[in-house]
């Protein structure tokens, strides 16, 4: 509420004063932005600057836990990049097909106003490629790595899995009401919203067991290959193409698989979700080529 109360105020000043550049840049984007998006970016300064605590803390945890560490599979950077690319292939490839078959289904239609070219390079890739790193590093490097320690693979991998669909979700839904914006209490108006969403089974199956999906197959190529390289592929496929379609296309609500079949984007829908199922079966196979058994070397060689 506080940091909402403090850019209204910064847009009101730019707005009647002359200030400079960046100033009248930043007083225009609070003046423009509602209180679910001040939410969502005071979220995600503070998973910043808590970064440091929680590196510290898993590295004491590594220590005191007593646990011999797997050596870690050093992947020669040809390797790597071709894991990056077909995971990305793959993904991308699968989720861009699935939304073209829905789209001559009816389910989705066209654009009126599309974005330039250049716009739907931009905001498609740059996401995918910032998104894809940072998230499997937390998520399927630091968080994952430090869970295998105190469990077994597949109750780390779905805990970890668990805890990166619901961080996707605790952000309020676009067009959220709050009553009173500036009142000290309105951070907890704004969660109990977020929260409630979870009660509900058609959310709950067409998008937060979605993201738990994705979440697994993730953390699967991480144990298969020993490595990220395959995740970030596969991360960054997906995003990109969900960016990109979703750019071009809009729900037709008035289609027979709205909502439980298609939702309100491309990953949404029992229709994804089947994708993934599929795209987890070509992994199976593909990620043989990339085991460290076949010829990647560890670390401790």
């Amino acid at each position: 509420p506080w940091a909402y109360h403090w850019g209204n105020r910064l847009a009101r000043v730019a707005a009647s004063q002359e200030m400079s550049a960046f100033s009248e840049w930043l007083g225009r984007a609070c003046g423009r932005s509602k209180f679910e998006r001040y939410f969502s970016r005071c979220f995600s300064i503070s998973a910043v600057l808590m970064l440091p605590i929680l590196l510290m803390r898993i590295r004491s945890l590594r220590a005191s836990s007593g646990v011999p560490v797997a050596p870690r599979v050093r992947v020669p950077w040809k390797s790597a990049v071709l894991q990056v690319a077909v995971g990305c292939l793959i993904a991308g490839g699968l989720l861009l097909a699935t939304g073209m078959i829905l789209n001559l289904s009816g389910a989705y239609t066209l654009e009126p106003h599309p974005p330039k070219f250049g716009a739907l390079l931009q905001r498609s890739f740059i996401p995918a490629i910032g998104a894809s790193v940072l998230e499997e590093w937390v998520f399927r490097g630091l968080i994952l790595g430090l869970w295998l320690r105190f469990t077994r693979p597949l109750a780390a991998c779905v805990g970890t899995s668990v805890f990166f669909a619901f961080l996707h979700f605790l952000a309020p839904k676009q067009g959220s009401f709050i009553g009173r914006p500036r009142s000290p209490a309105a951070g907890f108006e704004l969660l109990e919203k977020i929260l409630a969403q979870f009660a509900n089974p058609q959310f709950f199956m067409t998008e937060f067991v979605t993201l738990f999906c994705i979440g697994m197959i993730l953390a699967w190529a991480r144990l298969r290959t020993g490595a990220l390289w395959f995740s970030i592929g596969l991360h960054a496929g997906w995003i990109a193409a969900f960016k990109g379609f979703s750019m071009l296309h809009l729900t037709n609500p008035a289609s027979g698989l709205y909502p439980w079949g298609v939702g309100d984007s491309l990953k949404s829908g029992l229709v994804p979700l089947l994708a993934l199922a599929v795209t987890a079966g070509i992994c199976h196979f593909v990620l043989k080529r990339f085991e460290p058994s076949r010829g990647l070397n560890p670390a401790s060689r």
